[in-house]
């Protein structure tokens, strides 16, 4: 039996108003480190009635130029300043939107069951035998922050030609997990996600810039939700749930 003109528009208003009804989620750009995190977060932010906002993990870098590329977003957290600085140069933020959200700390990791304990004096001396995996030094936070530690210990020279250089921290990780390598630089958070490594050593903080998380909302986003998840994910409640992951206050 086919449909009545009033009952054919009846049935389109009926399935177009649940869609108008629930407004689009907001679309968040987040340093591959952030992914339990972040999760977490949004899942809490969520069971107070918004929509679920959808996040993509990767390197800062990737997802920076992502941005400049034109890539449709609403939120971006990097995992260093230097790619949130990239976007501001180029308007890409919207105004009085940015603020530093967490900090971390920067460790070397051995795959679980190892007994390794490396000091300040052993570290560099250790990992210039490699091979040693960490994310890429030329462009991913984690490997910037891992080269100025090893520059400022003297020992980036002999560490180099042993450096298994990841597409992020995250990749990096999994490479220490499955035994492809005897020792990782990662984000002392990466560490505590995972039971396949343990820690071996942990960088002083003075032998690097502070590692702080920058969060932005991009001038380009039209998301009415998206400010409100900024602002709940640097409220005590946000930070309380990335203090429960190992990140610190920035």
């Amino acid at each position: 039996m086919g449909l009545t003109r009033r009952s054919l528009l009846f049935a389109i208003a009926a399935l177009a108003t649940p869609a108008l009804a629930q407004p689009r989620a907001p679309l968040v750009l987040a340093a591959a480190s952030l992914q339990e995190s972040m999760n977490a977060a949004a899942a809490q932010w969520a069971r107070a009635g918004h929509a679920p906002p959808v996040i993509s993990f990767a390197a800062s870098s990737a997802l920076a130029r992502q941005v400049i590329a034109g890539a449709p977003a609403d939120l971006f957290v990097s995992a260093d300043e230097e790619w949130m600085d990239a976007l501001a140069a180029k308007g890409l933020l919207a105004r009085g939107t940015r603020a530093d959200l967490v900090g971390n700390r920067l460790v070397v990791v051995e795959p679980a069951g190892g007994h390794t304990w490396l000091s300040e004096r052993t570290l560099s001396a250790t990992l210039a035998h490699g091979p040693v995996v960490m994310a890429d030094p030329a462009a991913v936070p984690a490997g910037r922050y891992g080269r100025a530690a090893l520059e400022q210990l003297r020992a980036w020279g002999a560490v180099a030609p042993h450096v298994v250089r990841a597409e992020n921290v995250r990749a990096a990780l999994a490479l220490v997990e499955r035994g492809a390598a005897p020792f990782g630089i990662v984000y002392a958070t990466d560490a505590r996600a995972s039971a396949k490594v343990r820690v071996a050593g942990v960088f002083p903080a003075s032998s690097h810039p502070p590692i702080r998380y920058p969060i932005a909302r991009l001038a380009a986003s039209r998301n009415p939700d998206a400010e409100g998840f900024r602002r709940f994910l640097l409220s005590a409640q946000g930070r309380a749930i990335f203090a429960r992951f190992g990140f610190t206050r920035p």
